[in-house]
């Protein structure tokens, strides 16, 4: 059976408030063939995303629309696998008791620089030895810095954070870890990271569908060695250390205007 994801934003909705409401959405499911999985909601927005199994877009609203009249701005139809590797394992929450966790995630995108040429230069064998010492270098910085990785992404990965913060310590780490390996490498090699962060359901169609555009696309424009980020990422991290420096206003493809970049200062 499909799967949606709906978004709303609930001025003034306590955890309380969300909880009550998922509860008459069990109540009525059964009525449209639909199961309510799990909710996320973060306070301090009012956003609430819910995750539905149903036979259709309109029996998935028709639930809310009868249960307590929140209907969802947006939703759309989503690959369970993929919320998973977004979101973490769905949590069926006890419907009697209030259940706050936000959908809000930071995607970070690395890429090899110069993969193509590199591959030309050394060869299949040696080209695949970099990429695996790149895998490692990354899988090894998401595993210390509680990040998740999402897909294989071209010669890099996509990996996804609960925190900002963490995101960029891992970015940093990437980037630190990398340097050392050169150091001793036969065939030393660049990377350069982007990241984002946003909302899994905002006027996009696929799961994330502007953040990850604008952590790849900050990505391609990054040289080796740097890490470069959008301004939410930056506002969200002030005030915890880390130091930005601006590139400016970037035409980025797929986005209407020009989009601020920063790069995130580090040192090996």
């Amino acid at each position: 059976m499909p799967m949606y994801m709906d978004r709303h934003d609930v001025a003034d909705a306590t955890a309380e408030d969300v909880a009550q409401a998922h509860v008459r959405d069990l109540d009525v499911q059964d009525k449209y063939d639909v199961r309510y999985l799990t909710y996320w909601f973060d306070p301090a927005t009012g956003a609430v995303f819910c995750l539905a199994q149903g036979p259709s877009q309109e029996a998935v609203e028709s639930v809310h629309r009868e249960a307590h009249g929140w209907v969802g701005y947006s939703i759309i139809e989503i690959d369970g696998r993929r919320i998973e590797e977004f979101l973490g394992k769905i949590h069926d929450p006890e419907p009697s008791e209030p259940w706050v966790s936000t959908a809000f995630r930071t995607i970070m995108f690395t890429d090899i620089v110069g993969s193509t040429s590199l591959t030309q230069r050394l060869g299949d064998s040696r080209a695949i030895r970099v990429m695996r010492s790149h895998d490692g270098i990354v899988r090894r910085a998401l595993d210390a810095h509680g990040g998740t990785e999402v897909d294989q992404a071209g010669d890099g990965i996509m990996a996804s954070f609960t925190s900002v913060v963490r995101a960029l310590e891992s970015a940093i780490a990437i980037q630190r870890w990398l340097a050392i390996h050169n150091e001793t490498a036969a065939d030393p090699f660049q990377v350069r990271i982007g990241l984002s962060a946003g909302e899994p359901v905002t006027e996009s169609d696929r799961l994330f569908g502007a953040t990850l555009q604008l952590a790849a696309r900050a990505c391609a424009q990054a040289d080796g060695g740097d890490i470069y980020v959008s301004n939410v990422v930056r506002e969200l991290s002030l005030g915890k250390g880390f130091t930005f420096e601006t590139r400016g206003a970037t035409e980025l493809k797929g986005f209407d205007e020009p989009v601020p970049l920063f790069e995130l200062a580090w040192t090996a």
